[in-house]
């Protein structure tokens, strides 16, 4: 590992320009869909295969189940 330290000196450091802040709020960033919670019996099948597809993508399985069924009443509602 290289161990180069950085100097700072006093001075100025150029040109510099004032960008307006354009980045979203941190509560832009959580889009909350209107949900409803309702309980549902799935396969074990079903619901171990899920549990396995969101632990290697990293994402809560109920998350995708939600897209998949989302995707399915939006391409039928068309």
């Amino acid at each position: 590992m290289s161990s180069k330290s950085v100097k700072y000196t006093a001075g100025e450091i150029g040109r510099v320009r004032v960008v307006e802040d354009f980045l979203p709020s941190p509560d832009e960033l959580v889009a909350r869909d209107d949900t409803v919670k309702v309980t549902l019996q799935l396969s074990r099948r079903s619901v171990d295969y899920f549990k396995r597809a969101a632990k290697t993508r990293r994402v809560p399985y109920q998350r995708m189940i939600r897209a998949l069924v989302d995707q399915y009443a939006e391409r039928q509602g068309k």
